[in-house]
């Protein structure tokens, strides 16, 4: 009996309800009522995908529009920037004019501005103060009095900040651009697909050749986390950065700790000892060297003083507009590929369907269909039934339809299609 059965099952022949075997046209009725359901859907994916592609290209509209606004604030601030440094350097060539009383006061600044910058590097930072407290030593000891004078350590603050921020932005531009792939290879992938009941897609004569990043290998894309972390870690950047030089030595023992600007200076202060003429204002003599006046001995000194700090004042004021840009930028990529992964989660699967071919009788051919046993509990309850399908190119999978919707309603084959697409979207986007 059993190798009856299964002989019945090889020839695609079926038993429902104990009402006998369903002849294969029967079978073929199902499959076609199925399969006009995975239509709609598939209709559906691709106008998502078309709804993907549409926000990506309106990305990238806004994205050049961005990178022009870049570029330009990007040459002010150079400009700013090179105008300062030939100021600064104007300036040099003129410290000897008031160098005497200068340096009386540098020599006495000098040890206060060390133990000030090694007493707030001792009270935060773990470890290194005696590498630090040497190079501190090596570069004041090489340094003059003009550095404080001018306040130096802020075109040193622009050129280390111009070169993050070149970083910054080539980092968002490369995650952007697989972004952009990403998308196009999803698109590109679903039109792809053709049948009878797509004529309306053709293959393109070069198609599904293009290299993508690995990121993009894997079934879910994950647009969301190519920006999370890199939003992540410039948020703690620049909260670290805001702030960090402006009171350090004030509320330690009162205010709480900020861990993040407490890292932000200790690796500030190692990298570059320049950091440390910040704390100028905790010394007196240090302060005079601000308020030494060369006016009257050379009234183009005060001239060239007055043209460097505007020149500086103008850089500062772009790089913190370029700063703005580039967090506006990502903060919107980090919007938008939030809005593709949920596109992409609910119409994405289809471009798994990229070269698949329909055959007459659709996406979705129904092989078996028969009543499982009755429930014990409750015997005069009907039967579910179990229905095998092959749905696209996937292996056969068993389904099971509630036993009071026969094969024959409506009901059963969208119940049917539904479970099995929805199998096929869950094992293509996990």
């Amino acid at each position: 009996m059993a190798l009856l059965l299964l002989a019945l099952l090889s020839l695609g022949l079926v038993c429902q309800g104990g009402q006998g075997l369903m002849p294969p046209s029967e079978l073929k009725q199902l499959s076609a009522a199925g399969s006009k359901y995975i239509d709609t859907e598939v209709e559906n994916a691709i106008n998502g995908v078309k709804q993907m592609k549409t926000l990506m290209d309106k990305t990238s509209k806004e994205h050049q529009a961005m990178l022009h606004t870049l570029e330009e604030t990007k040459r002010k601030k150079e400009e700013a920037v090179k105008l300062a440094l030939e100021k600064e350097k104007q300036l040099a060539e003129k410290q000897d004019v008031c160098n005497e009383s200068m340096l009386s006061l540098w020599e006495e600044c000098k040890p206060c501005l060390k133990h000030t910058c090694m007493r707030v590097y001792s009270k935060i930072c773990h470890s290194g103060s005696g590498l630090v407290g040497r190079q501190l030593e090596e570069f004041l000891n090489r340094s003059s009095p003009f550095s404080i004078w001018v306040n130096g350590e802020r075109i040193d603050e622009l050129l280390d900040r111009e070169q993050r921020q070149e970083r910054r932005f080539e980092d968002l531009e490369e995650r952007f651009g697989l972004m952009e792939d990403g998308v196009e290879d999803i698109f590109q992938d679903s039109t792809q697909l053709y049948g009878p009941a797509f004529p309306f897609f053709r293959t393109p004569p070069f198609g599904g050749f293009r290299e993508l990043h690995p990121f993009f290998q894997h079934p879910v894309h994950g647009f969301h986390r190519l920006f999370q972390p890199l939003f992540e870690m410039t948020q703690r950047m620049l909260d670290g950065g805001h702030g960090a030089w402006e009171h350090p030595l004030g509320g330690f023992a009162s205010e709480p700790r900020n861990f993040s600007t407490d890292r932000m200076v200790c690796r500030e202060i190692r990298r570059n000892s320049a950091g440390c003429l910040r704390m100028r204002d905790e010394c007196e003599k240090c302060r005079e060297i601000l308020a030494v006046d060369c006016s009257q001995t050379d009234p183009v000194q005060s001239q060239l003083r007055e043209q460097f700090e505007d020149a500086l004042r103008l850089a500062e004021r772009f790089t913190r507009r370029y700063d703005d840009l580039l967090s506006a930028f990502q903060a919107e990529m980090l919007n938008t590929s939030s809005l593709l992964d949920q596109l992409n989660r609910q119409f994405g699967w289809v471009s798994r369907l990229k070269n698949l071919t329909q055959g007459t009788d659709g996406f979705l051919q129904v092989t078996t269909v028969f009543s499982k046993t009755p429930n014990l509990e409750d015997p005069s309850a009907p039967a579910d039934t179990q229905v095998t399908v092959q749905l696209f190119d996937s292996e056969p999978l068993s389904l099971t339809v509630p036993g009071d919707i026969s094969w024959d309603d409506p009901r059963f084959m969208e119940i049917v299609a539904e479970q099995a697409l929805q199998h096929y979207k869950q094992k293509n986007t996990m």
